[in-house]
């Protein structure tokens, strides 16, 4: 623990020394005693860092833009020629929409470590990163996470820490904040007080629309060339898929095609891990969410894997290994069907119309 110490230390010094560095970075507190495990945001940064460093030819370390404090919003890129933008399908890992939801950020770290530790060593993962660009944005609300954390007490943050224009209150839910089906049906709120107040419009909050913009970023061509996607939250154990917005099965905004790819893909990453497969909505309507929306915009096959179950609220550390290792295959497989999704339903040939060799994937 003392050498990630060290390390979080070395990244605040360089963030200190950086011309324009927000205040707000000077503050990391640590986890609540017995917690520690978990990681801050700069002991996240650092890891990353570090990650990185050790391994140049296939990863590439970038921000996506800033929290409203000034934090930076890191990604990583993981694939062989990583500074090469190659036709290779590609997938996208998020975690830390909500402040208060640690594990998610722990999981996005755990595929990292997978995908570093097993390339060159286990063939499929090498033969993954190969022949993927495999896209990880770790922790999209470093600000209310580490308000979450001060004084190293929980306070159950859930939104960031932006002041909301004409109130008192502080802070928007990021996963209520995107613009598909934004505010159209419930399951958000009007009230800045709440936990799940939606914004003042769609794409208020600077973290939402440095994802969108990282998003919109990835159409080349035009088409979009991310095609899975996983938002980790916590908590449930659940594999949800979309929509969120409503309670029919199959909406008009959705092919039926669709449908069923989403109920293959979901039932069998569900089957790996041990979580229940669902339609977002069975939880509950939630409206203006990044699963949502990357799928409602973008027609990426997007999912939310809700992490831990529901007891404790705050997952002991000592959870952190068997909760993010349970989740390996599912994430695996992820990364394996961004070339085409509608394998899940053996519609490739006609859906997609890919050649799969040795060398990887032919359109």
């Amino acid at each position: 623990m003392r050498n990630r110490r060290v390390a979080a230390l070395s990244v605040l010094l360089l963030i200190l020394g950086t011309a324009g560095a927000a205040p707000a970075m000077a503050a990391d507190p640590q986890f609540p005693p017995g917690n520690t495990g978990f990681h801050t945001y700069l002991e996240m940064a650092a890891e990353v860092k570090a990650t990185a460093d050790a391994h140049p030819a296939i990863i590439h370390r970038f921000s996506i833009g800033k929290s409203y404090s000034g934090r930076e919003l890191w990604a990583v890129k993981v694939s062989d020629n990583v500074m090469t933008d190659e036709a290779e399908p590609e997938v996208m890992f998020d975690g830390l929409h909500h402040a208060d939801e640690h594990m998610s950020q722990e999981m996005t770290l755990a595929i990292l470590k997978w995908l570093t530790t097993g390339y060159g060593s286990d063939t499929t993962i090498t033969n993954l990163v190969d022949h993927r660009e495999i896209w990880i944005i770790f922790g999209l609300n470093p600000d209310g996470a580490t308000y979450d954390i001060a004084g190293r007490v929980y306070h159950h943050w859930r939104k960031n820490r932006q002041p909301t224009p004409h109130s008192s209150a502080i802070g928007t839910d990021l996963n209520r904040n995107y613009d598909y089906r934004w505010g159209c049906c419930g399951g958000s709120s009007t009230n800045p007080a709440s936990s799940r107040y939606r914004g003042p419009a769609a794409f208020s909050a600077p973290e939402t629309r440095a994802f969108r913009d990282f998003v919109k970023s990835r159409i080349v061509g035009g088409r979009q060339q991310i095609r899975t996607a996983i938002s980790f939250h916590t908590s449930g154990r659940l594999v949800m898929y979309p929509y969120g917005y409503t309670y029919v099965d199959l909406p008009a905004d959705m092919s039926a095609m669709d449908h069923r790819t989403f109920v293959a893909m979901a039932k069998t990453m569900a089957a790996s891990n041990g979580y229940k497969p669902e339609q977002a909505s069975d939880l509950y309507i939630s409206s203006g969410t990044s699963r949502d929306w990357l799928y409602g915009r973008y027609r990426i096959f997007s999912f939310t894997f809700e992490l831990s179950p529901n007891t404790p609220a705050y997952p002991p550390d000592e959870a952190i290994p068997s909760e993010t290792g349970r989740n390996k295959g599912a994430v695996l497989y992820a990364i394996d069907l961004a070339d085409c999704p509608y394998r899940a339903i053996g519609a490739s040939a006609r859906q997609c119309r890919i050649t799969v060799t040795s060398r990887g994937v032919k359109r």
